[in-house]
């Protein structure tokens, strides 16, 4: 399998992507292709010894930006490292697409150039949250921020074989973020999906409160875009807080330090139960194709291990078995859905106009 990488994506690209890339081609055998500008790609690649590594280059002249809006990015630079990095999986040169650059621009190319699974409505990102009984899924975690119950319960299905083959859960618990445990809470949304799960082939144990987010209560936590988005930036902001205070407490006196010593190998394999840099990225599931999405300022080790899960999926079919599954509850699912959602879900990521989508079709 190869394996298409951004190189200029990232808030330290190229040198971090090129670094992870190489890692992973030495650690893992990965067959890669790192996509963006061949110059400044080859003169990074000339600091390490990659005789042996099956490592290539796709020269693209254009990078989007951090901070650039997706809809002119995708319209004005179409030789951009991340447009011709999705496009290799449509052309059938690469099997994946690992990206730490634009989200935005990522999630556009994807849906427009691969489209969504066939049952499929909108893609979302799925991100694993440590927990006391091991990393669980919330879906979406910022891709959509207004959902129709339907699309909420294939979310609840992607996360759910997510569980399932990736992190070897046999009956994958399903539940919903809600603001209370009963039935009859929540908005109109989550209260008709909760019927619908109900309804599901799936393990669905009910909604789940935000403060059962890390206790491992479901294995999977069904949420919108918008509410998942914010609970992820509060975890990784509280997170970090609590490094900083545990840093400035163990620095205090000659005491506090000794403590520290003493209690450090404790501290770091607490570190890495939560760095989410052990598992790399988010995938961007419910796309014909596998894409991850890395954090912005991911470490190399982070690109690796965002490399590693792109072959992960692949190995274990991903896609096919979230078809089979769509296809197992397609009876619950409202049968007048209106085509063309792959449309409406670029038009509101990037703001094109339906005639410009047509046009980029």
């Amino acid at each position: 399998m190869k394996i298409a990488v951004d190189a200029m994506g990232g808030d330290n690209a190229p040198f971090v992507v090129v670094e992870g890339a190489v890692c992973a081609s030495r650690e893992f055998g990965a067959d890669i292709i790192l996509v963006g500008n061949k110059n400044i790609i080859s003169l990074e690649l000339e600091k390490y010894n990659i005789e042996k590594l099956s490592l290539s280059i796709k020269h693209t002249s254009e990078v989007i930006e951090m901070d650039e809006s997706p809809s002119v990015a995708l319209r004005k630079k179409k030789d951009s490292s991340i447009r011709v990095g999705v496009g290799l999986i449509k052309n059938g040169e690469a099997d994946a697409f690992v990206s730490a650059g634009n989200t935005g621009a990522v999630m556009a190319a994807a849906t427009l150039i691969l489209r969504t699974l066939k049952g499929v409505d909108r893609p979302a990102i799925a991100v694993q949250l440590p927990t006391i009984n091991g990393p669980v899924i919330l879906i979406d975690a910022g891709a959509n921020v207004d959902c129709k119950p339907y699309q909420l319960f294939q979310f609840g299905i992607m996360g759910h074989v997510f569980a399932r083959y990736i992190l070897d859960r046999d009956e994958p618990r399903v539940g919903v973020i809600n603001n209370g445990e009963e039935e009859d809470k929540g908005n109109e949304a989550t209260k008709e999906v909760y019927k619908m799960f109900k309804k599901s082939s799936l393990n669905f144990i009910g909604n789940v409160e935000g403060k059962e987010l890390y206790q491992g209560t479901a294995d999977v936590i069904v949420s919108d875009g918008f509410v998942g988005n914010i609970a992820l930036k509060v975890s990784e902001s509280l997170a970090d807080m609590i490094g900083r205070s545990l840093k400035d407490l163990f620095s205090k006196n000659w005491r506090s330090r000794l403590g520290y010593l003493m209690v450090k190998p404790y501290l770091e394999a607490f570190k890495k139960s939560v760095d989410y840099s052990e598992y790399g990225g988010a995938p961007l599931l419910g796309v014909n194709g596998v894409c991850i999405i890395a954090h912005g300022s991911s470490s190399p080790k982070a690109i690796k291990n965002a490399i590693r899960q792109a072959g992960e999926l692949i190995h274990r079919k991903i896609n096919t078995h979230i078809r089979e599954d769509i296809e197992l509850n397609i009876n619950i699912q409202p049968s007048d859905i209106k085509k063309g959602g792959v449309l409406r879900v670029i038009k509101r990521i990037v703001g094109l106009s339906t005639k410009r989508e047509g046009e980029e079709s």
